[in-house]
């Protein structure tokens, strides 16, 4: 795991000054602690920082090939870097043991298509002197970030993230307006778009190929996942070819020349890796766990279960639930504005980890792949009794649900007002909104009416709307499920466990995201995904064997935090302060005695709007943070 950082002129092939490169990956130097490499050629600048995990004495970067015509930058890891570097042995004379000089032996022999055939999470730059070119490419879901931008000289500068472009004297620093839309929308500024105007984030399973001489294309997408065939065979069949498919996943994600251990959460998927991790090793597995002072949020019972069943060295650490002196570490750690407030405990989780072990396996992405999430089995519960119901019928729902009160304490099940609203919408307008955090409603009483003029009209959930549509799906639950993969997966989750994991120098793998699992759990029936109110009912199945009824059937918790509660105790100054802002105000987006009205109504228990003031809270110190 490493940062990468770079510059290349599609035009004219100016010099390249090292020191700028340099300012780039100082700025990325917690991704690398353990070296760093710079090399600059006519038109282009390569840099680098590196986090040891495979070949530790050798695989330098940038590398280059024996005749100097490819450099290489890379981040992440090939886990089937073996089988390719056979396949590759009688082409190319190798110098190191590692994963990086097989992806120059993989260029020099396929070109582009050698994105195929890896297996792996990566973000790489590959320039190559014989076509004047820098190849750049992100892994299959998205989980290592590369970021670019056009500069005012006309060359492209990238980073493994925000900060290192901010590095850069050219880049000019304006706030995108509809990006604090997005933001507030879903708590996170998604992968197509960016806080700073004229930024890009290379969209996951895309690459973009510059050439001198050729202006920047737009980027080519090169895998996406499809949910448009169904697997053929019984449920044992299907069950049995599963559980195969996790035990390649797990074990092909143990190579590391470091110490490697998981995160333990007592849920079902991090059970799930830390079970298979148990199986294919001959030592202890080493797992951490947070736990929580507060018994509503804290899992560590169910952990020590999973510990004890399979003799992990088990580490654990109790954290306030309201210890909230991480959130300028956060702030700076992932640059743009981020309101999952779990980040807090994933943090946590990972300088827990990092002092015993340098690579650590995760269970994320089994709900997005598998349907794990409520609201998945929401919209699939939703959309057939949408199928029954007449036109009349469902606008009459929806002229009660604009009557009945607000239940935002109450279970989805009981809150009618939801129910009745999510029943009269459209399907994928109504999984929009689910997902999301501030609706649009909200988002537009807060808005100055300068704000609306300038936003022109642009709302966050078209897009997400619009991936659901074109999505290479066959029933709703699909195209729900396309959405998660393609939008929420590698902007949100995988955002929060790069930049968390990353900011303590430790490599996070998630097993359960492996490509081939993904795509095998995206032809399942149905019926296999979700059934008798369970989602993932088929991985459940398939891991009886392993975990016990009480790990695999329990309510799902995961980082659970409590930010309604905060603003009505150790946040309720910071929630009366933010329509005070001075950060806020001069921006001119936002009607500050709205929100002045909000924090209040919530603070006095009238409303619960929590998420919502973490979010101005979290976009405050953003702004301040990026634009002074």
């Amino acid at each position: 795991m490493c940062g990468i950082a770079g510059l290349f002129h599609p035009g004219t092939p100016k010099p390249v000054e090292p020191q700028r490169i340099a300012r780039m990956i100082d700025a990325l130097a917690h991704r690398g602690p353990d070296g760093e490499g710079i090399w600059t050629a006519p038109g282009v600048g390569l840099g680098h920082r590196r986090l040891s995990i495979i070949d530790l004495a050798g695989s330098p970067q940038p590398m280059h090939g024996a005749d100097g015509t490819l450099s290489l930058l890379f981040n992440g890891c090939i886990y089937n870097y073996r089988e390719l570097r056979a396949e590759l042995a009688d082409r190319w004379v190798f110098r190191s043991d590692g994963d990086t000089e097989v992806l120059l032996a993989a260029w020099a022999a396929w070109g582009p298509a050698m994105l195929d055939r890896l297996d792996g999470m990566f973000a790489l730059a590959l320039h190559d002197a014989r076509t004047q070119s820098l190849f750049l490419a992100r892994d299959r879901l998205g989980v290592k970030p590369l970021h670019y931008a056009e500069l005012a000289d006309g060359s492209v500068a990238f980073a493994s993230e925000l900060k290192g472009l901010l590095a850069h004297p050219l880049l000019r620093r304006e706030p995108d307006l509809s990006a604090v839309e997005d933001f507030l929308a879903w708590g996170y500024v998604p992968d197509d778009n960016c806080i700073v105007a004229g930024v890009k984030k290379l969209a996951a399973g895309h690459y973009l190929h510059l050439r001198r001489g050729h202006p920047v294309p737009m980027p080519t997408r090169w895998w996406q996942v499809s949910f448009a065939d169904r697997a053929k065979g019984s449920a044992r069949d299907l069950e049995a070819e599963l559980l195969d498919r996790l035990r390649t996943a797990v074990r092909s994600r143990l190579v590391a020349d470091v110490p490697l251990g998981a995160f333990l959460s007592g849920g079902v998927d991090s059970s799930a890796v830390v079970a298979l991790m148990a199986e294919a090793s001959a030592r202890a597995v080493k797992t951490c766990t947070i736990g929580f002072d507060e018994a509503g949020h804290d899992e560590r019972a169910y952990a020590d279960l999973v510990a004890q069943r399979f003799h992990t060295e088990h580490r654990t650490r109790v954290v306030r639930s309201d210890d909230l002196a991480l959130v300028d570490t956060l702030v700076h750690a992932f640059d743009e504005p981020f309101a999952d407030a779990s980040a807090l405990a994933t943090y946590q989780v990972s300088a827990l980890a990092r002092e015993s072990v340098t690579v650590a396996l995760s269970g994320d992405g089994a709900d997005e792949a598998f349907a794990g999430y409520r609201r998945q089995r929401f919209q699939a519960t939703e959309e057939r009794v949408r199928a029954l119901m007449p036109g009349p019928l469902r606008r009459t729902a929806g002229a009660l649900g604009s009557v009945y009160p607000k239940a935002d304490w109450a279970p989805r099940p009981l809150r009618a007002r939801t129910t009745l609203l999510a029943l009269a919408a459209d399907g994928d307008e109504a999984y929009a909104r689910a997902v999301g955090v501030t609706p649009p409603e909200v988002r537009a009483r807060l808005f100055s009416a300068g704000a609306r003029r300038h936003l022109a009209g642009y709302r966050a959930e078209d897009r997400w709307i619009a991936a659901m549509r074109a999505a290479p799906a066959r029933d709703p639950l699909d195209r729900a499920q396309y959405a998660d993969l393609t939008r929420w997966l590698p902007g949100g989750m995988l955002t929060k466990v790069d930049r968390t994991s990353m900011a303590v120098g430790l490599e996070a793998r998630e097993p359960l995201l492996d490509h081939r699992l993904v795509q095998f759990a995206a032809t399942l029936p149905v019926s296999m995904r979700i059934r008798g109110g369970q989602g993932k009912w088929l991985m459940k199945r398939a891991l009886e064997p392993f975990l016990p009824r009480e790990i695999l059937y329990r309510p799902k918790m995961g980082f659970v935090t409590p930010v309604g509660a905060w603003f009505r105790g150790a946040l309720a100054d910071e929630a009366a302060a933010l329509s005070r802002s001075k950060t806020l105000a001069e921006t001119g987006w936002f009607d500050l005695p709205v929100l002045e009205r909000l924090a209040h109504d919530h603070r006095a228990g009238r409303a619960e709007h929590g998420r919502t003031l973490w979010q101005f809270l979290m976009l405050e110190r953003s702004l301040k943070q990026l634009f002074g």
